[in-house]
């Protein structure tokens, strides 16, 4: 596996690859979701590159940037075994380089949710995405359905910039009890993590709603709120059921639908969506 830490490099070393190039980005902590990823990139293209970054950008204040989880070494370590033919791993001063002053927007899809939770969170993640698929130039990229809001903002930025890639979005990957990997689980002390599967019952109860006929979103969501309400670690960010294209919420459910959420375990912020 060749790794590259520069634009220079990853562009010199991307220049005589086969193609399709399947791309992976990433800001590391690697885990089963990830590896799905990697997984059916591997499987869709002739060359795979990944990149670890773990992008301020996308971090406010009052986030996790300082504690959010870092092993290099374990990562590589995982892309090499998993047949990552390119890992990108620059530097927050190559990517932000002195006197970097642009930054990329993607209008109402960044307002709600976790925009309105975290203002400015998806200015830094349509800014890093882009300025990765610039660098590599991938004909398929991989994200996962986990970050649902984040898919939805870089397929429209990624069609409005004319970019080229198709954006391939992969199912969430869970483990047994239902919670969505995510590499802030590794936050979670025991009591707080057996605690967290509230998150996926609520989203079980709002689908399980919805197969019983319910179509009145506000009593999807009471439902959802409610639940987690009886977990004593837990308490709401924000319950949602919208479009899942537009992300706006649902007066009535008569079409596609999804129930979404961000909930706090202890100090530990966590996120999830499910269709219903």
């Amino acid at each position: 596996m060749k790794v590259a830490d520069t634009v220079a490099t990853m562009r010199e070393a991307l220049r005589l690859v086969n193609r399709p190039l399947g791309f992976v980005p990433t800001m590391g902590g690697l885990h089963e979701g990830h590896l799905a990823l990697i997984r059916r990139a591997q499987r869709e293209n002739s060359t795979l590159a990944a990149s670890i970054f773990v992008n301020p950008a996308q971090f406010g204040p009052q986030d996790d940037f300082s504690t959010y989880p870092r092993d290099m070494t374990s990562d590589l370590a995982i892309l090499e075994d998993e047949g990552v033919d390119l890992a990108f791993t620059p530097s927050t001063g190559e990517m932000y380089p002195d006197g970097f002053d642009t930054r990329v927007e993607v209008g109402a899809l960044s307002d709600c949710l976790e925009g309105k939770s975290r203002p400015g969170h998806f200015r830094g993640v349509a800014t890093v995405v882009c300025k990765l698929l610039s660098i590599v130039r991938p004909d398929r990229a991989y994200f996962g359905r986990k970050d649902l809001q984040q898919t939805v903002v870089v397929k429209r930025m990624t069609a409005d910039l004319n970019l080229g890639a198709e954006v391939v979005v992969t199912p969430t990957v869970r483990e047994p009890d239902g919670l969505a990997f995510s590499s802030r689980n590794a936050y979670l002390n025991p009591k707080e993590r057996a605690a967290a599967a509230v998150l996926h019952l609520a989203l079980r109860t709002a689908a399980r709603l919805r197969g019983e006929g319910v179509a009145d979103p506000r009593r999807i969501r009471e439902e959802m709120e409610k639940l987690i309400a009886r977990e004593p670690l837990a308490a709401v960010d924000y319950v949602s059921v919208a479009d899942p294209e537009s992300l706006e919420e649902l007066d009535t459910i008569d079409g596609p639908a999804v129930a979404s959420l961000a909930v706090w375990i202890g100090k530990t912020r966590l996120i999830d969506n499910l269709s219903i």
